[in-house]
């Protein structure tokens, strides 16, 4: 069985965005053929997807960006240049994200306290949102 990388925590930060580094991160691992197989079914979707939404860019345009950068920075950059996006439509994509699950919409909290379940989490009660649960399931909380 292949090891996980994990990505970077989706509470991160690049250009003004949550989650940027997380995906960065996977795109890089996809790149490289070591995305493992537990984000394949969900790149370039789910908050991947959200991020994508947002930012008003194809999955194609972010990728090619990725592959042809060897730094954070460089990714940062054209982000910076070409995501037109205001601070405000940038806080309301961060506060989804890090809201998602605690935000009162009853189908994604029990979409949450499943996953939970699934993975050995449910007793967890400071897991409240996604970023919760991921940052605890890649064992950084």
């Amino acid at each position: 069985m292949q090891n996980i990388i994990y990505p970077r925590s989706p509470r991160e930060m690049m250009a003004g965005w949550v989650y940027l580094p997380r995906f960065v991160d996977k795109i890089r691992l996809h790149l490289a053929g070591k995305l493992h197989a537990d984000y394949q079914e969900n790149f370039t979707k789910g908050f991947d997807g959200a991020w994508l939404k947002s930012a008003g860019i194809s999955a194609e345009q972010i990728i090619e960006v990725v592959k042809k950068s060897t730094t954070d920075g460089e990714v940062t950059d054209w982000v910076a240049k070409n995501v037109k996006k205001t601070e405000p439509e940038k806080a309301s994509f961060n506060k989804f994200v890090l809201n998602r699950g605690n935000d009162g919409d009853e189908a994604v909290a029990a979409r949450l306290k499943s996953r939970k379940e699934e993975a050995g989490l449910g007793q967890r009660y400071d897991i409240l949102t996604f970023v919760d649960f991921i940052d605890a399931d890649e064992k950084r909380i």
